[in-house]
C-alpha cells in the first residue's frame, strides 16, 4: 500500500477522534453553564439571605473565599447536605428533611465554588417578592405589617415559607399562646434560639435588622391568619350519615323487589305455557 494512502487512513480516525473530544468538551461547557444558572438561582432562592448576595456574609458565613482543604468541593456539599450541628446551618438535602434534591445540590456547588477563583462578574439575582394585599395593623402592636410582609420575603420566607407555613423553619401561622405573643415573637427574632437553625437577626446581635424593623415583622407574623393553613381535618368531607337504605330498610326494599321479579317472571312463564 502507498505511504500517502496508509497516511490518509491514519489522519480519518485522528480528525473523528479530534471532532469527538470537542464535541464532548463543548457537552461539559454548556452543562457547567447550565449548572452554574441554576446554582445561582438556587442561591438566590435559599442562600442569599442568610450569606449575603454575593457570599460575602450575613447571618451566616462568608463563602465567597477559598475553602482550605484538598476537596473543597466534598466539604461545600457535606456542608449544605447535612447542615453543622449546633450551628445556624441546616440541613438542605431531601434525605436529611431538606428541600434540595441532589442534582441541585450539585448545581449549588458549582456556583459557590466560582468564588475561588476571583468571583464572578455579575451578581446573584435577587428573589422575587409577591406583593400581598394591604393588611390591617393589628391594635396594640407596634409595627407595619405591610413593611413587615416585604422584610418576612426577604428575610424569613426561606425557611418558614412564603405565608409562613413552615419548611426548614417553624410553622409561623398558627395561633400564639401566653399574654404577649408580641414581646415572645420579638424576643425570638432578636435573639435566635440556641441550639437550633434560627439565628439572631437584630444588628444588636450582630445581624441585620434594626429595632423598627423587627417591630414591622412581629407585626406581620401576628397578621397571618390561620384559617389559610387549616389542618385537612377542617375542610375534609362531612360525616358520613346512615340513611334508611343502609340498615333494614334497604334488606326489605331489596326483597320485595326480588319478590316482585320472581312473580312477574312465573306469570310470563304460565302465560307462555297457556298460549
Amino acid at each position: 500500500m502507498p505511504a500517502s494512502k496508509k497516511a490518509r487512513l491514519l489522519v480519518l480516525p485522528l480528525i473523528l477522534l479530534g471532532f469527538a473530544l470537542v464535541a464532548g468538551q463543548l457537552r461539559v461547557s454548556a452543562q457547567s453553564s447550565s449548572q452554574y444558572e441554576e446554582g445561582a438561582r438556587l442561591y438566590a432562592e435559599n442562600c442569599a439571605v442568610c450569606h449575603g448576595p454575593n457570599g460575602e456574609g450575613r447571618v451566616g458565613a462568608t463563602l465567597n473565599k477559598n475553602w482550605p482543604a484538598i476537596r473543597p468541593e466534598a466539604t461545600v456539599k457535606t456542608i449544605i447536605e447535612n447542615g453543622v450541628e449546633g450551628a445556624v446551618m441546616p440541613a438542605w438535602s431531601q434525605k436529611n428533611g431538606g428541600p434540595l434534591t441532589d442534582a441541585e445540590i450539585e448545581s449549588l456547588l458549582v456556583y459557590i465554588l466560582s468564588w475561588q477563583t476571583g468571583g464572578v462578574p455579575n451578581l446573584t439575582p435577587r428573589p422575587t417578592i409577591t406583593p400581598l394585599p394591604p393588611i390591617t395593623p393589628i391594635p396594640n402592636v407596634k409595627g407595619d405589617p405591610n413593611q413587615g410582609a416585604i422584610l418576612f420575603s426577604e428575610n424569613c420566607a426561606v425557611c418558614h415559607g412564603p405565608k409562613g407555613e413552615g419548611r426548614i423553619g417553624a410553622t409561623l401561622a398558627k395561633s400564639w399562646a401566653g399574654i404577649r405573643p408580641d414581646l415572645a415573637i420579638q424576643t425570638t427574632i432578636e435573639n435566635g434560639v440556641q441550639g437550633s437553625v434560627m439565628p439572631a437577626w437584630s444588628q444588636a446581635n450582630g445581624g441585620p435588622l434594626t429595632v423598627g424593623q423587627i417591630d414591622d415583622l412581629v407585626a406581620f407574623v401576628l397578621s397571618r391568619p390561620n384559617t389559610q393553613f387549616q389542618s385537612p381535618e377542617v375542610n375534609a368531607t362531612p360525616p358520613y350519615v346512615a340513611s334508611w337504605l343502609s340498615g333494614w330498610g334497604g334488606v326489605l326494599l331489596f326483597v320485595g323487589l326480588f319478590t316482585l321479579i320472581l312473580v312477574a317472571a312465573i306469570w310470563v312463564q304460565k302465560r307462555d305455557q297457556t298460549k
